[in-house]
């Protein structure tokens, strides 16, 4: 059953009900998903009952004094605003979009949908435990890479854009690496003016490639859907993989398809881990933040 698609509006900015909000504030549901290890907290836009400032989005995603989250995904229809955990609007998630369409899925008992991202319209298909969705055709260059002399952000690497950046670099070594280390000055580099996610990856066969990534506003995660089709979009325009692209990530796999022109397809398994409520007195204590 396909749903019906709601025209587009715009979702950059957060949903406030400060003017109608009782003085006793009512508690705020959410439910919480991953996507192979990549975690988001989804709440539907009619109970967001507090603007959704950086500091309250870093509070409701801190493991230990919220409910632990790589992100935030606030819903109006089809319509989806992408929150990374330090604040910050994300243009796209892979895991984020194929986590929403689950959630508008099992919410309107239907199959096929389109969600409204920041960076335009985004197909997917929900199969059981499986959603694949079309992440759209990646570009090499863009304007949130810009060269222009002194150090490189790496001796050798491949920009991708899928609608954000990514910086991603071939490392045989990836698992030992200190992502932290290595991944944050990248992130931060001059060359993106918007910062970028970074992913390592290396090949070990035809079709798979081990990866592991520093999500730009999260730090390290378990995987990335978007990291992980810059990451086989790098291994197949290099030729070191051929698609589809089997991605071992940290959380589990995905799979990627990279067509001729980088038109890319993103599948891989979603689960619903629970539903929650953040109490009177949390949303209270979010407001003086």
């Amino acid at each position: 059953m396909r749903c019906s698609v709601l025209a587009a509006q715009d979702i950059t900015g957060a949903w406030d009900h400060s003017s109608t909000r009782p003085d006793i504030l009512p508690p705020v549901e959410f439910g919480k998903w991953h996507g192979a290890g990549n975690a988001y907290l989804v709440i539907e836009a009619a109970d967001a009952q507090v603007e959704l400032t950086p500091a309250r989005v870093a509070r409701i995603c801190h493991p230990d004094l919220g409910a632990g989250s790589d992100g935030i995904l606030v819903v109006e229809g089809r319509r989806v605003r992408i929150l990374n955990p330090d604040g910050s609007d994300a243009e796209f998630s892979g895991n984020g979009s194929r986590i929403a369409a689950a959630h508008i899925a099992a919410r309107d008992a239907c199959s096929e949908l389109e969600l409204e991202t920041p960076k335009g319209a985004v197909a997917a298909t929900v199969a059981g435990g499986d959603v694949t969705i079309d992440a759209g055709t990646a570009a090499l260059d863009g304007p949130d890479h810009t060269p222009d002399g002194g150090a490189p952000p790496a001796p050798a690497y491949t920009f991708v854009s899928l609608g954000n950046p990514h910086c991603v670099i071939e490392e045989a070594g990836v698992d030992g690496l200190d992502l932290a280390a290595v991944g944050a000055p990248i992130e931060h580099h001059a060359w993106f003016p918007n910062r970028t996610n970074v992913e390592f990856y290396r090949p070990v066969a035809e079709r798979e490639i081990r990866m592991r990534v520093w999500e730009r506003g999260a730090g390290e995660t378990l995987s990335s859907g978007s990291g992980s089709s810059a990451a086989a979009v790098a291994a197949v325009v290099s030729g070191r993989a051929a698609s589809p692209v089997t991605v071992h990530a940290d959380g589990g796999d995905l799979v990627v398809e990279v067509a001729d022109d980088l038109r890319v397809r993103l599948s891989g398994p979603v689960e619903h881990v629970c539903d929650g409520t953040f109490s009177a007195a949390f949303v209270a204590g979010l407001e003086r933040l």
